[in-house]
């Protein structure tokens, strides 16, 4: 195959991916300003702030099937809680996705 024409489709497939990254985390921002900064914004109940990278290391470390799951399904550890999606019952599984994604974001 061309090489011109291998590179050109990769290019074409990853500029497909972005808009929709960037959208997901678009939306994840909207959420996380209406509802999960309450806690994520303070650190409320052991929440980790938004921002801190050390707080979110460990928690990035086991990935995002395992975030995801920990704020839909809620967690209990030891140095606090998140209740299933935050208390937040009205959020779709999706917003709550796109919110955990926005705020692994910043903190990288």
């Amino acid at each position: 195959m061309n090489k011109l024409i291998v590179v050109a489709a990769t290019g074409a497939l990853f500029g497909a991916l972005a808009p929709a990254q960037a959208d997901e985390l678009s939306k994840g921002e909207e959420v996380f300003k209406n509802a999960c900064i309450a806690c994520h914004g303070a650190g409320v109940a052991g929440a980790p702030k938004l921002g801190d990278k050390a707080a979110w290391s460990d928690r990035i470390a086991k990935g995002m099937d395992t975030l995801d799951d920990h704020a839909l399904h809620g967690f209990k550890g030891n140095s606090g809680f998140m209740p299933p999606k935050g208390g937040r019952m009205d959020l779709s599984d999706e917003d709550v996705k796109a919110a955990v994604a926005y705020m692994v974001s910043q903190a990288k």
